[in-house]
């Protein structure tokens, strides 16, 4: 194995853990000398790596690291381009597009030469559709409130066109073809529900955070979801 692999290798163990990990297991995993792992420590640090512990210790890589994007695989960089193309076609989402766009100008303006261009000319194309979802201005303000984890007033008009006005956690959007969907807690009805985007009448921050983390709600409305799932 290169260094340059092992040093990857060792990024993707610490990556795996939010504890310290003692140095002989890292060691142990790469099959390298405590010595060589020591070092191998040392040059993450130095390229920018927040690598917390000591020998003894153990070691944690602190959030925010991000490896260098031509040490993407040929089939990463695809899959991000593939990826980047189909979210840069939701127009219904200008900002979210835009930013896709800017993420793989980022990521090309730092590749060599060869790698840029099998990019650009990866022959991974997605199809123009012609856009049926109406337009949703707010999408990125429940976009924001999903990442800061704050509660929305939510104006609603349920499947019989009855309206009413909720609070909501909102914790995860899904993206179909023919329709958006919000997931979320409902205060009003003390329960997860779905939101179709396209009954949303209107939608405000309430600047709140919701008195439980996204990961939590995830988790347990993955579990509910899975109770009510019918036996095979």
């Amino acid at each position: 194995m290169s260094r340059a692999a092992r040093l990857l290798q060792l990024l993707e163990h610490l990556r795996q853990h939010r504890q310290a990990v003692p140095g002989s297991v890292l060691a142990r995993g790469l099959g390298v000398s405590l010595r060589t792992l020591y070092r191998d420590i040392g040059t993450l640090r130095e390229q920018g790596a927040q690598i917390e512990g000591d020998a003894g210790l153990g070691y944690v890589l602190r959030p925010g690291f991000t490896l260098p994007p031509l040490m993407f695989s040929a089939d990463e960089l695809e899959a991000l381009a593939l990826g980047a193309r189909w979210v840069a076609g939701q127009a219904s989402d200008p900002e979210l597009a835009q930013a896709a766009l800017s993420a793989m100008n980022r990521i090309g303006g730092t590749l060599p030469a060869n790698l840029r261009l099998a990019v650009e000319t990866s022959g991974l194309f997605v199809p123009q559709r012609p856009q049926t979802l109406p337009p949703a201005p707010w999408l990125p303000l429940l976009r924001r409130a999903i990442r800061h984890e704050h509660a929305l007033r939510l104006d609603y008009r349920d499947e019989s066109g009855q309206a009413t006005q909720r609070r909501v956690w909102p914790f995860a959007m899904a993206f179909f073809d023919q329709a958006r969907m919000i997931a979320a807690w409902c205060e009003l009805r003390q329960d997860f529900r779905h939101f179709r985007a396209d009954r949303v009448l209107a939608l405000a921050d309430t600047g709140q955070p919701y008195p439980e983390r996204r990961h939590a709600l995830i988790r347990r409305w993955r579990a509910q979801t899975a109770d009510h799932r019918p036996a095979a």
